[in-house]
């Protein structure tokens, strides 16, 4: 089963959030926009979710786009940045140089 067959993200400019809806559950990740990078600040999911690991689904995606984008960010939250550590090796050009996790 393919990510956008479960769920599709949308980006909130207004709230400054990565949105996904599944299951009548919102999965959030807040981040703030800044010119040269962007900080990944907040992961809100529902336990149930998170057990089925949809959040690691919903990571993993918006983590593609970032590099499609060529995008630099540093996470700032613990659930982001354990993410980020577990999977190093495909993600490490996405993070400014001089900063290390």
């Amino acid at each position: 089963m393919k990510v956008d067959e479960i769920f599709e993200i949308k980006d909130n400019d207004f709230l400054r959030q990565f949105e996904a809806e599944v299951e009548g559950q919102t999965i959030i990740l807040e981040y703030s926009n800044q010119p040269r990078q962007i900080f990944l600040t907040k992961l809100i999911v529902n336990e149930e979710l998170k057990s089925r690991g949809i959040d690691q689904l919903f990571l993993k995606s918006i983590f593609e786009k970032f590099t499609e984008e060529r995008k630099r960010i540093v996470p700032t939250c613990p659930e982001v940045a354990r993410f980020f550590k577990a999977h190093k090796k495909e993600y490490k050009k996405l993070l400014p140089v001089g900063i290390n996790l």
